[in-house]
């Protein structure tokens, strides 16, 4: 099987996994506060991923730039990913994060513009339209559906949660998106194990003091033998097998290609959302229509294959590094 198609199917699945877990956090949103939830995440994840801290005996030790990159890509990629993503869902639903996560290859684009001096094709800013057309329609539509028997203060409250909501799954979409392009910094120079066992260490660290707090205080009868499985699947899925198998797939791929494999996220998410019975209404459709159509004009293959610079010998001289 080509090294390539390797690569490919590893960025895939990844993003599946990822939208998967997104979706499946609604039910484990009903237990545990957000940062609790994040902290138990890390520390099942940690424990798991131990033998991974350790440097190969081929591998070069990390400097002080790799070492940066991992904590920035920990907190805006991993820790405040979390919290954006697990809040979102919790204001909002599964269905409405799979739509606005939609939007993560017209980020990823927009930030390779901005760190990485990329050039943003008319296409790429009509994708962000359509992306942003999509997140706008579906604030609005949850306003419209609010209940006519709700006092205005409590619709206005209730608005405001949902608003709230789709604010900060768009900021997990920029959070993804910066997770993207540091990864690619990383990848080739530090192992996937390494990368996936310190990322979650670091997340670890940044949620310590508060979901340390609540852990102490935190009624754990009330857990069940289902909910510990789930938990046990995210923690898994999202500290481990995702990352491993995301910086796996960067090692060979362009950023702006491994972009194209995001739009497994909001796909698998949102059909997880019709799943657990979110109902899919018209107006869904239509602002997921829209997001869809960002999709594929930010990703839709150019002229010249990107592809072909993963396997050029100085493809990584292609990509300029951080400023």
């Amino acid at each position: 099987m080509p090294a390539t198609f390797l690569s490919y199917l590893c960025l895939a699945t990844s993003m599946a996994l990822v939208g998967i877990y997104v979706g499946l956090s609604k039910p484990l949103l009903a237990i545990f506060p957000v940062i609790l939830l994040a902290w138990l995440r890390y520390a099942i994840a940690a424990v798991v991923m131990v033998g991974w801290l350790k440097r190969a005996p081929d591998e070069a030790p990390m400097g002080l730039r790799q070492i940066l990159l991992l904590a920035s890509g920990a907190l805006i990629g991993n820790f405040l990913f979390t919290l954006c993503m697990l809040t979102g869902v919790k204001l909002t639903s599964a269905l409405s994060a799979g739509i606005v996560m939609a939007g993560i290859p017209a980020a990823v684009a927009l930030l390779s513009r901005i760190l990485l001096g990329e050039r943003i094709a008319r296409r790429t800013l009509a994708a962000i339209a359509c992306a942003v057309l999509g997140i706008a329609l579906l604030a609005i539509a949850n306003l419209v559906a609010q209940p006519a028997s709700v006092t205005d203060a409590a619709q206005t409250g209730t608005a405001g949660q949902t608003l709230l909501g789709h604010a900060l799954l768009l900021a997990a979409v920029f959070c993804e998106a910066c997770y993207v392009v540091i990864g690619k910094q990383l990848s080739g120079r530090v192992s996937a194990k390494r990368i996936s066992a310190y990322l979650n260490l670091w997340g670890w660290i940044f949620a310590m003091p508060i979901g340390t707090y609540l852990l102490l205080r935190f009624d754990f009868s009330t857990v069940g033998w289902q909910q510990w499985g789930l938990l046990l699947f995210y923690a898994l899925c999202a500290s481990m097998v995702t990352v491993w198998l995301w910086m796996t797939g960067l090692k060979t791929i362009p950023a702006s290609s491994a972009g194209i494999f995001t739009t497994m996220l909001p796909i698998s998410a949102t059909l997880v959302g019709i799943a657990l019975g979110e109902q899919f209404t018209g107006i869904h459709a239509l602002a997921f229509t829209l997001a869809l159509c960002g999709v594929v004009l930010a990703t839709w293959p150019k002229r010249g294959p990107a592809i072909l610079q993963a396997n050029h010998p100085d493809h990584e001289k292609l990509e300029k590094p951080l400023k």
